[in-house]
């Protein structure tokens, strides 16, 4: 393996957690009330209300695609008696539908800040660079996911070994090292994505109120009339 190879699998993906992490961190301690969207619902709402929960839904399956594929070895799915067959052709179906809903989603939402003057004029610095940054994520992600179809690689046996060996703090380099360029792409912009977060909007996801879903109910009584009188 080359030193760049050393330094694109073994190292960057170890500075661009760290950079997460701290950045993060540095943000909520110095900008605890920046941890929000910028909301742009108050200069238009029915493109919105199309592109955003369209995004943020497909993007969730987006998610759990990424995790079953990266972190759930081959060799369970085999256990479960789930052929290599069947497996992928149900990640292809879903994988392929949530990314292309995702995009769909998120083209809305971009040609809504270009389109709308109030929108466009709310636009920050962070988000003319992050925005068509996610945009080429999920394109590099649909890329991956198409070329599937045609190409034999089993990115089970090579991307996702790669991404677990991060956690053992032990990098399979080779694995990553010689997964097809489309792999390759879409780690690294995701990588830059990840030490872009904590200084962006997408910050917000950090803030969302998943507490809300485990409140107990609050309960209100009416007083009686008269009553305290």
């Amino acid at each position: 393996m080359t030193h760049l190879h050393i330094a694109l699998w073994g190292v960057l993906p170890y500075l661009s957690l760290t950079v997460l992490i701290a950045g993060t961190a540095w943000r909520y301690r110095y900008d605890r009330f920046g941890f929000t969207t910028r909301s742009s619902q108050l200069y238009e709402s029915r493109l919105l209300r199309v592109g955003g929960p369209l995004f943020h839904y497909a993007l969730f399956l987006v998610i759990g695609g990424h995790v079953m594929g990266l972190l759930v070895p081959e060799w369970i799915t085999e256990r479960l008696r789930v052929s290599e067959t069947a497996y992928h052709t149900v990640a292809l179906a879903m994988g392929g539908t949530a990314g292309l809903a995702a995009a769909g989603g998120l083209g809305v939402l971009l040609w809504r800040r270009v389109r709308v003057p109030a929108v466009r004029r709310a636009t920050s610095r962070s988000d003319r660079l992050v925005l068509p940054l996610l945009t080429a994520v999920l394109l590099a992600g649909l890329t991956a996911t198409a070329s599937s179809v045609t190409n034999p690689y089993d990115y089970r046996l090579g991307v996702s070994v790669w991404f677990r060996s991060l956690f053992e703090l032990d990098p399979d380099v080779p694995a990553m090292a010689h997964a097809p360029l489309e792999y390759q792409v879409h780690a690294l912009l995701a990588m830059v994505l990840f030490a872009l977060w904590p200084f962006s909007r997408l910050v917000h996801a950090f803030a969302a109120p998943v507490g809300y879903l485990f409140r107990p109910y609050i309960v209100y009584r009416s007083r009686a009339r008269g009553a305290g009188m």
